[in-house]
């Protein structure tokens, strides 16, 4: 996860956990591309280590009642942040079952804040990015129109080891910029937001 300067968090979420995935050297790639920026400070998260079940609360997110210690953790990580980048693989075509589980556990924690996509594999992660947009959109996270997409030809060796080519670069900044301006932008309608407990009720 990423947290970003003038007052505003956000954060880097990997959302693969398969074990050996690209992903890691991905999401490690961008953060130090982000940790060399005057603008943020940075954070780096894997869902991996949240230790997440499947969605095991009984009341719906949208209540923030949660009754598991697993939830009370996340919603606590996420609500400390105002922006997030996601890097995201594409299995069949869409989300990583993972990543998905893990944004359906909360809801208002993520209300009002700016997304980022980085998308890697054959095809650069692009449909696994355009259902991530979706999904944003029922959270009321405003996504960045600048994307990162890293292709498995042109970015990685022999198919495995990442070498991104030079101009990627580029990309990861103009996305940042997007992000940090709009973590900036939405800073007053997260001010205004309504507080609720997420002990058990």
């Amino acid at each position: 996860m990423v947290s970003a300067a003038h007052g505003s968090k956000g954060g880097y979420i990997l959302g693969s956990i398969r074990p050996g995935c690209n992903g890691e050297a991905v999401a490690r790639w961008v953060y130090d591309i982000a940790k060399r920026r005057s603008d943020a400070e940075f954070e780096y998260v894997d869902i991996k280590d949240c230790n997440l079940p499947l969605l095991d609360e009984p009341i719906p997110p949208s209540q923030g009642q949660y009754t598991k210690e697993h939830t009370k953790r996340w919603a606590a990580k996420v609500d400390s942040f105002d922006a997030f980048v996601f890097v995201t693989a594409e299995y069949n075509h869409g989300i990583p079952g993972a990543l998905k589980n893990a944004i359906d556990f909360l809801y208002k924690e993520w209300n009002n804040k700016v997304a980022g996509f980085v998308g890697y594999v054959s095809a650069g992660g692009v449909r696994a990015v355009e259902q991530l947009r979706l999904v944003m959109a029922e959270l009321q996270i405003a996504d960045v129109r600048a994307q990162v997409t890293l292709s498995l030809f042109t970015d990685f060796e022999n198919f495995t080891k990442f070498k991104p080519a030079a101009y990627q670069q580029d990309y990861v900044n103009s996305m940042l910029d997007q992000v940090i301006a709009w973590a900036g932008a939405l800073k007053p309608l997260r001010t205004k937001r309504p507080e609720y407990s997420i002990a058990a009720s």
